[in-house]
């Protein structure tokens, strides 16, 4: 049975797992990443996909696609908004 040794880089991206990034780096230059954001805020998944796509539409390489999704979350929000309070 072989056992793998782990680079520095794996090493370090189990200890912070914050500072890495799957698949591109449309995050990567933010001072807080998105992720980490929407966890210390307790916001739902809704507002946590808005947060995420308003972060990387610009960067991501399909702007208009990203902004299409920005604003269904919205109306997804404001649907589950007005729901909430006709309940009331």
């Amino acid at each position: 049975m072989s056992k793998k040794k782990m680079t520095n880089k794996e090493l370090f991206d189990q200890v912070f797992p914050d500072g890495k990034q799957v698949g591109g780096s449309h995050y990567k230059n933010f001072k807080i990443q998105p992720w980490t954001f929407i966890r210390r805020n307790n916001l739902n998944p809704l507002q946590a996909n808005i947060i995420k796509y308003v972060c990387r539409y610009i960067r991501k390489g399909k702007p208009i696609e990203d902004l299409e999704k920005i604003k269904h979350y919205c109306d997804l929000e404001i649907a589950y908004l007005k729901e909430r309070k006709q309940k009331k």
